[in-house]
């Protein structure tokens, strides 16, 4: 069983910046791939930013310049760093990381609002 904990989330000015974290614990063979999603109220879910176990990165349009991935394999966590924050970046962000050989395991979500 493998369980990932979210935290960071909250609510921040427009311009403002938060930093999300999501820490996997449980049963982990060898994460390959981690990443953020997000979903904001009747919009489908989209991928944010995505980080291969060897570094590689790629984000979302709406956030290059903006926000920036990194993962830490030896804690098995990966984090978000947004910065320059809009209201448009208002959404439940997930956190997703793929461990050997490809199962995905999701986060339980973490609220971000951006007010304007």
């Amino acid at each position: 069983q493998v369980q990932l904990v979210e935290s960071g989330g909250g609510l921040v000015q427009a311009g403002g910046s938060l930093r999300l974290s999501c820490a996997a614990s449980g049963s982990i063979f060898s994460i390959n791939d981690m990443g953020w999603y997000r979903q904001a109220p009747g919009k489908q879910r989209e991928l944010v930013a995505h980080i291969t176990s060897g570094g590689s990165t790629n984000y979302a349009d709406s956030v290059k310049g903006r926000f920036t991935i990194s993962g830490d394999n030896a804690k098995n966590t990966v984090y978000l760093q947004m910065n320059s924050l809009k209201p448009e970046d208002t959404a439940v962000y997930y956190c997703i990381i793929t461990d050997y050989p490809a199962y995905d395991y999701w986060g339980q979500g973490t609220q971000v609002t951006v007010s304007s």
